[in-house]
């Protein structure tokens, strides 16, 4: 019935119907970005799996579909104050130039990803189990127990003091801090493994400064997509003009990722809105659920 909405792109070879691009981007990011996280992580396997484009050139796509997507929940939350503006600084100043690393390792070194895949399965698969086993802790925060409580209020973020060595930010009354350059280092290492996948890196940061720096995930999730946003420009950037090996396709595909980013602009932008009244635990829980599923694909690979 509607065969005339199927499509070959020309850069990628993919044959799909063009309406399907957008929905599945839309209905993966809407639930994702309540986290900080665009989507990109289950794009790929997506893309991979269901559309057959297995080069390194869905990387870059997939970088496309998150500069596209990811500005419309920057700037939800953004309206509404929820963005720790040094945490998101910190994290763009660590994620861009571990992306540049990441790009050659994908093209050089890793061309077939099979091994460093298994090695991201397991590290996503641990920060997976971490989440949805939190979210059902009994132990409650005061901002949690505010936020049931219907007493948030004004749910937006105040930098208290931001230096190399601590920041500190307060949210729903309660104050939170971190290390600034552990962040800027784990932001870094991050980047080294967005720029090899082309996720931007939000599906690994997200979780670890709600586990491991114990940061609240309705206020971190803004920084995070404004760091996998900066990041992914400099990754388009990157597989589009730099050179790579001869045979090897690189090159993004641009209207498949423009029609990926269009969906994942509403789905964000819908889903950054609903954040703030979704309980944190069944944000945790979508997450984990989401990362486990995608790091049993990672791991599961590499032994078939």
């Amino acid at each position: 019935m509607f065969d005339f909405l199927t499509y070959t792109f020309p850069t990628s070879g993919v044959t799909t119907n063009v309406l399907i691009p957008p929905i599945v981007a839309f209905i993966i990011s809407f639930f994702t970005s309540m986290g900080g996280v665009s989507g990109a992580f289950l794009l790929m396997p997506y893309q991979v799996s269901f559309l057959n484009y297995t080069s390194p050139g869905v990387s870059g796509t997939n970088f496309i579909f998150n500069v596209v997507a990811i500005p419309s929940g920057v700037y939800r939350y953004q309206k509404e104050r929820r963005i720790p503006w040094p945490l998101a600084w910190i994290i763009m100043l660590g994620t861009v130039p571990g992306i540049i690393i990441g790009y050659y390792i994908r093209i050089k070194i890793l061309p077939d990803p099979k091994s460093f895949k298994f090695f991201v399965g397991l590290v996503l698969l641990y920060i997976g189990i971490r989440l949805f086993t939190d979210a059902f802790k009994k132990k409650k925060t005061a901002s949690q127990k505010k936020f049931e409580q219907k007493l948030s209020g004004e749910a937006t973020v105040k930098t208290i003091s931001f230096s190399l060595k601590k920041t500190v930010y307060e949210f729903w009354g309660e104050r939170f801090a971190f290390n600034t350059i552990g962040v800027f280092i784990l932001a870094f290492v991050i980047g080294v493994i967005g720029g090899a996948y082309g996720i931007g890196g939000g599906s690994i940061m997200a979780p670890f400064l709600v586990t491991f720096f114990r940061l609240p995930v309705h206020s971190i999730a803004g920084a995070c997509l404004m760091g996998t946003a900066t990041a992914s420009v400099f990754g388009v950037i990157y597989y589009t003009l730099l050179p790579s090996p001869e045979g090897l396709q690189t090159k993004p595909d641009w209207l498949l990722g423009l029609l990926f980013g269009l969906g994942g602009a509403f789905g964000m932008y819908l889903g950054a809105r609903m954040q703030k009244h979704m309980p944190q635990k069944y944000i945790k829980l979508i997450l984990g659920v989401l990362i486990i599923y995608i790091s049993l694909r990672y791991i599961i690979q590499f032994f078939s």
